[in-house]
């Protein structure tokens, strides 16, 4: 994450300030772009599509900074935001879908080798392909828990889910992970 030497607080209250709204806002998009990038970028992969993502974030946010309440932490309420965007774009992709499971598995994995931003192992390769192939909102439990070790607390507040549903939605995906593995190795 940036560093902007910056509190959550202290950019709320410029953001309140007219004369100073434009360069609070500057110092939110910082602190937080490269966290909420990452975020969606491993959801879609793609780095275009994640900066279009990103941008349509921050523009909602921007629009919508008048209403923020500071019921939720900063980041919570950004990366629900960004979550939304991301599952909104998902599900337009979706919908634009006309090939079989087969033809998703190799455009999958053409995805994550042709990204200059994944240069890991063949392991690594099949371990991001598997969760590529998860359910979407599965696929963002997984990797908020896993890679962003995020509590079930947190993340319950950025998905609205309760953390009983957020539980059983990483378990689901991690038994559906081991299977693939299971499948590919044996």
């Amino acid at each position: 994450m940036a560093e902007t030497g910056i509190t959550d607080k202290e950019i709320l209250e410029r953001l309140k300030n007219s004369s100073d709204k434009e360069a609070a806002f500057s110092l939110l998009v910082k602190k937080y772009q490269e966290r909420l990038y990452w975020h969606i970028r491993k959801m879609v992969i793609s780095h275009d599509d994640t900066d279009d993502i990103l941008q349509n974030t921050f523009l909602k946010v921007w629009k919508a900074l008048d209403n923020f309440r500071a019921d939720s932490a900063m980041y919570t309420w950004l990366y629900r935001i960004a979550t939304n965007e991301t599952l909104t774009f998902l599900k337009s992709r979706e919908k634009h879908k006309a090939f079989s499971v087969d033809d998703e598995e190799s455009g999958i994995e053409n995805r994550l080798k042709s990204d200059d931003g994944f240069n890991g192992t063949e392991l690594q390769m099949k371990l991001q392909k598997f969760i590529l192939l998860l359910p979407d909102k599965q696929r963002l439990i997984f990797n908020m828990k896993y890679f962003d070790e995020m509590k079930y607390e947190e993340i319950a507040e950025i998905t609205g889910n309760s953390v009983g549903a957020l539980k059983a939605s990483y378990h689901h995906a991690v038994n559906k992970i081991k299977a693939m593995f299971k499948k590919e190795f044996l």
